[in-house]
């Protein structure tokens, strides 16, 4: 069976996250429908396997599956085809064919997650569902200065949300950057690394926000990952500002 890799972006705003849910409406669920339906609804069900999960309300501009078809299509074929069916809060932007050998999860070596924050005073209604929202004053200086203390391996535990099924809560992450977007209302964040736990990036966002108003010093990003202390480090930034940017193998 013939095994195509697929790029997809999907609007997170109406989805439980991307893995199958009884009963609600799911990224996964909705791509492995259209897969399926494309291969005349075969006996044993075609899974959609992605690179990784993403959580209700949240994003995607490149999130990369995989998947087998009981038949050879052409790439492009299978592009046009998916995307004619599927709704229009998920896009696929590219499809190719590759090795059985490759898997969308396993084979990956880093993830790009990027952070949208409105900074107004105004809550734009247009911006609600796309950007995290915080109209207090923030020292944009010393967040940039604290996020650098993220780069390396790292025990994340303290930054893991409860419930992560995770083996170990070791990460590399490789690149940390604060984009300053103020002139256009906006804080961005984004951060590579080889793996990020459940709601990592979201509380890792949080700390930051909490150093930029000054109620946390600047230089406490090594002491929580020293502490291994989900408690010290509580505040999670809204689902609606994180995006998965990319995926790269």
């Amino acid at each position: 069976m013939p095994r195509y890799r697929a790029i997809i972006s999907y609007d997170g705003t109406n989805f439980f996250g991307w893995q199958v849910q009884p009963g609600k409406r799911t990224v996964q669920y909705e791509m492995e429908k259209v897969v399926n339906q494309m291969a005349k609804n075969p006996a044993e069900h075609i899974r959609v396997q992605g690179s990784g999960r993403t959580d209700t309300g949240v994003h995607a501009l490149g999130q990369v599956v995989h998947f087998d078809l009981p038949f050879d299509i052409d790439a492009e074929g299978v592009r046009k085809g998916l995307s004619s069916m599927l709704p229009f809060d998920i896009g696929i932007s590219k499809v190719e064919k590759v090795s059985t050998a490759f898997h969308a999860q396993y084979s990956a070596h880093t993830k790009t997650y990027r952070y949208r924050l409105s900074v107004t005073e105004f809550r734009d209604p247009f911006k609600r569902n796309y950007t995290g929202h915080w109209y207090r004053r923030l020292d944009y200086d010393q967040m940039a200065l604290a996020i650098t203390d993220y780069l390396g391996e790292h025990d994340w535990l303290s930054f893991a949300a409860a419930g992560f099924q995770a083996k170990t809560t070791v990460r590399t992450v490789t690149r940390a950057v604060i984009e300053d977007h103020r002139d256009e209302g906006e804080i961005v964040f984004e951060f590579t690394g080889t793996g990020f736990l459940y709601n990592q990036i979201r509380i890792m966002v949080g700390v930051l926000l909490e150093i930029g108003m000054g109620t946390r010093p600047v230089d406490d990003i090594p002491r929580l990952l020293a502490a291994k202390d989900r408690q010290q480090a509580r505040l999670t930034a809204p689902a609606s500002g994180l995006y998965l940017k990319s995926v790269d193998y």
